[in-house]
């Protein structure tokens, strides 16, 4: 069975993983998985040469602001981005062996098609908004323009199988060993 751990900025995504992987769980990364791919596979390099220009890669390495001023010119240069790297990390999870995987934009992506159940991690929006200008020191109404370009999070819950509740008051590991224990 494969399982996806998803949940918006500031929701404790990153936490959970950890707690699950003190338990022996390896999690797949998409966010790492996309980078990696993005500095190595050479497809996939070429790919984005193509689309982006060939001055996207400077001695071999990617120019981050000149593929960022890409995407933010317009959605339909962000989607044709996605188009080229979202597939490429679904065929890496895949071949990886991994059975979890985290990915911050599941469903955005059509990810949820790689596995079997969804778990959303989800929290108050105070608070997820307290722990992402505390943990990127970014003023609130960065923050909240990050959280409208993503899903609501009632949105992502509704569609997904379990939901863990990371507001700092519900007991994680208890939430946890519940949530294994249903998967098995």
């Amino acid at each position: 069975m494969r399982i996806a751990l998803t949940g918006g900025i500031g929701s404790g995504k990153s936490f959970v993983c950890r707690l699950l992987e003190e338990r022996g769980i390896a999690i797949y990364d998409c966010d790492a998985a996309a980078k990696r791919l993005m500095r190595h596979d050479e497809a996939l390099k070429e790919r984005l040469m193509q689309l982006v220009g060939q001055d996207l890669y400077v001695d071999g390495r990617l120019d981050k602001a000149r593929m960022a001023r890409f995407m933010l010119q317009n959605e339909a240069h962000t989607a044709q981005v996605n188009a080229i790297v979202h597939p490429a990390v679904g065929d890496d999870f895949m071949a990886s062996g991994y059975e979890w995987m985290e990915c911050a934009i599941l469903f955005e992506s059509g990810f949820d098609r790689y596995v079997d159940r969804v778990v959303c991690v989800a929290a108050p929006q105070e608070v997820r908004i307290a722990r992402v200008m505390a943990r990127d020191n970014l003023p609130r109404e960065k923050v909240l323009q990050w959280m409208e370009k993503q899903w609501p999070q009632e949105e992502v819950a509704r569609r997904s199988h379990f939901v863990i509740v990371n507001d700092g008051k519900e007991p994680l590991n208890q939430q946890i060993d519940s949530l294994l224990a249903q998967l098995r």
